[in-house]
């Protein structure tokens, strides 16, 4: 029986972040039918999709001279420049086809302000400005969340140490998740998640 204080959040599973898409992780799409799978054991089931305005200030098109992968200096801190992704309304936005939507209780979009990223599912990228996640899990009962998704060392990341400073229990799936592991980045994303008392099963 699934018990009603746990959540499974599942972090991006659009078509950019899936093997032909503009920011694809490698092997994107081999989670989603464990994802599918893991949705009946949990009470409560949260989607999260990156939904970036066209010109989105995290875009390295937005940033002349720069290229895909840059780091700037942003008012919030640094931030890697991306590819053009996830652009409100287009198919890269979308959920991977095969992934199970029906039984989400929540869609949560996110980077939706055009001056700041969003990694987490539960803040901006200036670690403050919340999304209403904390509150509607915090209304719905939950104390422990799983999370999934991609990409491991950015969002799945940003949410899980998150979630442990807010003081649910977290545990990341690894097997349901895949990393860009950009210059080292999903080792230290491993080892910040194991610092803040995350889980990793």
């Amino acid at each position: 029986m699934p018990q009603p204080d746990e959540a499974l959040i599942v972090i991006d599973v659009q078509q950019d972040f899936c093997p032909g898409g503009a920011l694809a992780v490698a092997g994107g799409d081999e989670i989603v039918a464990g994802i599918n799978a893991r949705m009946a054991d949990f009470a409560v089931r949260v989607l999260t999709q990156d939904w970036h305005p066209a010109g989105h200030s995290s875009f390295a098109s937005s940033h002349p001279g720069k290229s895909p992968f840059d780091m700037v200096e942003m008012p919030y801190g640094p931030q890697v420049l991306w590819p053009d992704h996830c652009v409100q309304g287009t198919p890269g936005a979308a959920f991977h086809p095969a992934l199970a939507t029906e039984p989400a209780d929540l869609i949560l979009r996110k980077g939706f302000r055009s001056a700041i990223d969003s990694y987490s599912a539960f803040f901006e990228n200036d670690r403050s400005t919340p999304t209403g996640l904390e509150g509607y899990l915090r209304e719905r009962g939950v104390r422990r969340v799983t999370l999934v998704g991609l990409a491991t060392d950015f969002c799945v990341n940003y949410s899980a140490l998150d979630a442990a400073r807010l003081g649910f229990e977290v545990t990341v799936e690894m097997a349901l998740c895949r990393a860009i592991d950009l210059d080292g980045s999903l080792a230290a994303a491993c080892d910040a998640m194991a610092k803040a008392g995350v889980t990793l099963a």
